[in-house]
């Protein structure tokens, strides 16, 4: 997890950004779409990116802290949303087959097993996370499962000559421990960052924030952000958090999704910072921690469009705006080559 990770290419960076001051418009005037042009060119090596072969990977696992009451659905529906990925009948589903984009689901352990399923990878660490209000999350032992399950969908998405990585999940019960995560990692208050989750209401997020509060003072002898995601986080938050590292080490651009991807790439930077600069950032979500979150990351994300889905969602639907901001970067004008004078 400490190894080096790869570094943004510099010449080609500054190699693209001298384009974008060549380009027939005023400089700077398609704002976000030129920063994502430049920053993927870095990531890439290349001063005129693209953005065509996108892999996705949901993980899915069930958490013991759901026994609090602290989602609006029950537990049953985290391996039920497995078998409708599988039979695409989710929301990354559609996104992914319109993106023409490789959908994977990585099953890390959930209680109602729905058995073995057509693009499902099967890596059952036990059927929940323990209830952190009563003990860590996770032992030593499936933690490191659950980063090297991440990690390993990231080598197999660098074997298909992926060109980014999408991590999405599904669990019942994980913005709960998104939220005790990313208390515990930025020093906030559970009333700062716990919010609705799966649609609780008004009394909803009062338990829910009651509950992080009781283990974030159960584990406050928690300091390095390794033991903190071992106590407080879960099984698809782990491995998000190894798939940011590993595509970092592998030199692959991450398009981070929501509230809980976005607490496990806080994570993956705690532990390792070279791996910042291969995170782009989708959307800022309707969850009240985000914005938060993506102060911390210094992150400015493409869209604000009120989502709080996961999965995988919303940072699937910025790539399409990803790619048209390459196309732009790779087929206007130059001043020279339109004969348009400058400024």
């Amino acid at each position: 997890m400490c190894g080096p990770c790869r570094r943004p290419d510099v010449d080609a960076r500054e190699a693209a950004r001298a384009r974008q001051l060549r380009l027939t418009k005023p400089p700077g005037s398609l704002g976000a779409l030129e920063q994502a042009a430049i920053a993927l060119a870095a990531l890439q090596g290349c001063a005129q990116p693209t953005l065509e072969r996108i892999w996705i990977s949901v993980f899915a696992a069930d958490h013991g802290v759901a026994a609090e009451g602290v989602s609006a659905f029950p537990q049953a529906v985290t391996g039920e949303m497995v078998r409708n990925f599988a039979h695409g009948g989710a929301a990354i589903s559609v996104l992914a087959r319109r993106l023409d984009a490789t959908l994977e689901v990585v099953q890390l352990g959930t209680v109602n097993d729905p058995g073995p399923l057509p693009g499902v990878v099967r890596v059952m660490i036990a059927p929940h996370t323990a209830n952190f209000c009563e003990a860590p999350a996770m032992d030593d032992t499936q933690l490191r499962q659950a980063l090297q399950a991440g990690a390993d969908s990231v080598a197999r998405a660098t074997a298909a000559g992926t060109q980014a990585f999408i991590g999405g999940e599904m669990g019942i019960g994980n913005t709960t421990a998104a939220t005790a995560l990313a208390c515990a990692l930025l020093g906030e208050s559970p009333a700062v960052l716990a919010g609705a989750g799966t649609g609780l209401d008004a009394e909803g997020v009062a338990r829910k924030q009651a509950v992080v509060a009781r283990a974030l003072d159960r584990h406050a002898d928690a300091d390095a952000p390794l033991e903190v995601l071992r106590r407080l986080g879960g099984f698809e938050i782990a491995a998000l958090t190894g798939a940011c590292i590993s595509a970092a080490q592998r030199g692959m651009p991450v398009i981070v999704d929501g509230f809980i991807a976005t607490a496990a790439a806080l994570a993956a930077v705690r532990l390792n910072p070279g791996v910042r600069p291969w995170l782009l950032f989708s959307h800022c979500s309707h969850e009240r921690g985000h914005r938060r979150l993506l102060d911390a990351l210094d992150a400015h994300p493409l869209l604000d469009l009120g989502l709080r889905l996961g999965e995988g969602s919303g940072a699937a639907v910025a790539v399409p705006l990803l790619r048209l901001a390459c196309d732009l970067h790779a087929e206007m004008a130059t001043f020279e080559q339109a004969g348009v004078s400058t400024a």
